[in-house]
């Protein structure tokens, strides 16, 4: 792994990587109070549990792209849905090389339904 990151950039064969992250949406129960000259803005640490979502980020450290958007939910279809968009971007080059983490949702099957 650490090899593919320590090669130099070449738009021929981009480097794509890939990670999402699970997030707690999160409300608040108490309006907060204004700043003001004496203090900072006030905001109460309660709060209400407002459902959850997905972060999905795609980057190519090397060209300095990154994309991240937020889903409701972590599926293989979420997952293909956001590969092929960063996909068409980084078919410039003769090959791509993916990386992403071994999760329940990044199969070979779901890459192939993607495209």
């Amino acid at each position: 792994m650490l090899e593919t990151y320590a090669k130099a950039y070449d738009p021929q064969h981009p480097v794509l990587w890939m990670d999402e992250q699970p997030v707690q949406l999160l409300k608040e129960t108490r309006v907060p109070i204004a700043a003001t000259k004496q203090h900072g803005k006030r905001v109460d640490y309660a709060y209400e549990r407002h459902g959850t979502a997905s972060i999905f980020m795609f980057a190519e450290p090397l060209s300095g792209f990154r994309q991240a958007t937020a889903r409701a939910r972590r599926t293989k279809a979420d997952w293909r849905a956001k590969l092929r968009r960063c996909w068409i971007r980084a078919l410039r080059g003769e090959e791509v090389t993916l990386v992403v983490r071994p999760l329940n949702t990044h199969t070979k099957g779901a890459f192939y339904e993607a495209f």
